[in-house]
């Protein structure tokens, strides 16, 4: 396995790779220092923290001699450009999965020439642009088949993999500040929604079951005093999937469960929308609004009296009305007391009308000229959820709350960061400042907020801001984006503890995004992950055939507790199903139903070598189910 990168995701999936599969790894890293230039710099900087990180993370993985990969120590590698050169000499022409983790635009470029030096690798490739994603896989998936014409079929499956760190991790940060928000997994045709459950309460009618439980949490999102748990955390790590007799024991506890399983509806050509004018609130505030209201109600009372107090008909008591409205000389000379009066009040009403028609004009100009500034907080806004960081873990999060109709006020230094477009286009509050600086999140109204994100790649800077802001709101709760999942921990108890009555969450990004990249490298279709507060639950589509502890065994039988469960199986024979390209009908045919998995199988019903399932696994079950020398058995890791 060769992994490149420039970021901790690169160490992260290094060590998954050595520690649970098994699979000797070659790390390639940027280059502390290019020939001729002095190591120095920012970039040089992080280089070489990167280099020590990983050369200590792979000393720590080094085999021992019962290992089965004794002699064959991990190896890291520095390259100042990832060429063909480069991926020539970290031995990708010879191996089975390279994954790119560096930036988007040198992703592509080494995926390209990984392809030409081996058209049979397993690429696993960062992207955070889906549809780019989605074309880029299709090229490099077409340039294997005309090189290598036999991988044509199921081979060609896990060719090309699009992941996304963002899109892994972005659930659950957003989750940590909204209770109850769930997660969509695609899955061969199926939607899986999983969603969070809190636990019974006094008085509280028990929540629906769900079609089955995932994983029981070790804290709820709404008790400040519980602990949240990782792999690592013994007693106090939440339970993947749970057996029938730890479910029942599970006595308030969260529970995370699999909501509802749908068909998954092909996707619709987009249609051309007809122009809509802006709406009313968009161009007015809301004072020019009702003083327009107000003054309308008052013509159509003027208008009434006139009619009322004249023996006109309607039409030409408003015609009246609208001459003394807009002071057209029609005076009510030699006219009924009552009618001079309403004139009158009439033109009154006209003087007041004036300044409120330049207003709208002026405000309507205004929102043209600002459609594409960003907003500033409003007055009196409260209750919202302060972002900090619009990178690209951050702008995933902020389209996930806006998808939840949640409000938030982001803080960003950076008025070029990738998320900037997404907030000018939603109309988001957004502060530009550092937040380091005095004023800028009191800026955002973080005392008003309810809940305080930092995402930023810094760890001292999420840090910073998050112990600024307890010290403005003592009861905020915060959530904080951390690159190691011991320290998130060791941050998460401290401030726990210095704010007892305050909730406190913290997220490693790579720990959370890591598996899904490892499991895709080893050939795992895996389809999606569902974050459970610092574990990993992985979602994938295996042939039985080539896993011996599902082939002959029932639904029922299969399941193994805390390491994997079948959802769905798939009896359509390999030829018929929507991934063979065979089965793609001619133009002139018609469209047959398509296959694919089908929920609610008989827990009876013993799985055939021809059939495909779909399976909720953890880290260790998906590497048991490999068939490699796992450490040790899925089961007894999380006993």
């Amino acid at each position: 396995m060769v992994v490149c990168g420039d970021d901790a995701l690169a160490e992260r999936l290094g060590t998954e790779l050595r520690e649970l599969y098994r699979a000797q790894v070659t790390i390639v890293v940027p280059s502390t220092r290019t020939a001729g230039e002095p190591a120095q710099g920012g970039g040089r900087i992080r280089a070489a923290a990167l280099l020590s990180r990983v050369q200590a993370a792979m000393g720590r993985l080094a085999p021992s001699e019962d290992d089965s990969l004794a002699g064959q120590a991990p190896r890291v590698m520095e390259a100042a450009v990832l060429s063909e050169d480069a991926l020539t000499e970290a031995g990708v022409a010879r191996a089975d999965a390279l994954a790119l983790v560096h930036d988007d635009e040198t992703n592509i470029r080494a995926a390209l020439a990984a392809r030409r030096l081996n058209p049979r690798l397993r690429l696993v490739i960062r992207l955070f642009d889906r549809k780019l994603g989605q074309h880029l896989a299709q090229l490099l998936d077409q340039a294997a088949a005309l090189a290598q014409p036999e991988l044509v079929g199921e081979g060609l499956d896990t060719s090309t993999t699009i992941l996304s760190d963002a899109d892994t991790a972005a659930p659950a940060l957003a989750a940590t500040a909204v209770a109850g928000s769930g997660k969509v997994v695609q899955a061969d045709g199926l939607l899986l929604r999983a969603v969070e459950r809190a636990p019974r309460g006094r008085g509280r009618a028990p929540a629906a079951p769900g079609l089955c439980t995932l994983a029981i949490l070790s804290s709820s999102n709404n008790d400040p005093s519980d602990t949240e748990g990782s792999d690592t955390s013994g007693q106090e790590e939440p339970v993947l999937l749970p057996d029938d007799r730890e479910i029942a024991a599970a006595v308030g506890r969260g529970s995370v469960v699999l909501d509802t399983v749908t068909p998954s509806e092909p996707a619709l050509p987009p249609r051309r929308l007809a122009a809509r004018a802006l709406p009313l609130g968009s161009l007015f505030s809301r004072r020019v609004r009702w003083s327009l209201a107000v003054l309308v109600v008052c013509v159509l009372g003027l208008a009434l009296a006139t009619w009322a107090t004249t023996e006109s008909n309607p039409w030409r008591a408003g015609y009246l009305t609208m001459l003394d409205l807009f002071a057209i000389d029609d005076p009510a000379i030699g006219e009924p007391t009552a009618r001079q009066i309403i004139q009158l009040l009439t033109g009154f009403a006209g003087l007041l009308l004036l300044p409120v028609l330049m207003a709208a004009v002026l405000e309507a100009m205004g929102t043209f000229r600002t459609a594409s500034a960003l907003r500033r907080p409003p007055r009196g806004l409260s209750g919202h959820i302060v972002l900090l960081g619009l990178g690209k873990i951050g702008t995933r999060v902020l389209a996930r709350l806006h998808e939840l109709g949640v409000p938030v006020v982001c803080v960003e230094e950076n008025p070029e960061a990738r998320g900037i477009p997404l907030a000018r286009r939603l109309r988001v509050p957004t502060v530009i400042g550092d937040v380091r600086d005095e004023g800028v999140l009191e800026a955002a109204k973080v005392s008003r907020s309810r809940a305080f994100l930092a995402l930023t790649s810094l760890d001292t800077t999420n840090l910073e801001a998050a112990l600024y802001a307890r010290s403005v709101k003592p009861d905020l709760q915060v959530s904080l984006r951390l690159y190691d999942d011991a320290f998130a921990t060791a941050v998460y108890r401290t401030l726990r503890a210095a704010h007892p009555l305050a909730l406190t969450r913290s997220r490693s990004v790579t720990t959370l995004a890591a598996p899904a990249f490892a499991g895709a490298m080893m050939g795992r279709q895996v389809l999606g992950a569902i974050p459970v507060e610092r574990r990993v639950l992985l979602f994938a589509a295996l042939d039985v055939a080539d896993h011996p502890h599902l082939a002959g065994r029932t639904v029922a039988a299969s399941f193994r507790a805390g390491a994997w469960r079948v959802l769905a199986v798939d009896t359509t024979a390999p030829g018929a199903r929507r991934t063979d390209p065979a089965t793609v009908p001619e133009e002139d045919e018609p469209a047959a139903p398509e296959p694919g998995p089908v929920w609610r199988t008989d827990p009876g019903y013993v799985l055939r070598p021809t059939d495909r399932v779909v399976l909720a696994a953890t880290r260790q079950g998906l590497a048991e189910l490999l068939d490699t020398q796992s450490p040790q058995p899925a089961y007894a890791s999380r006993r």
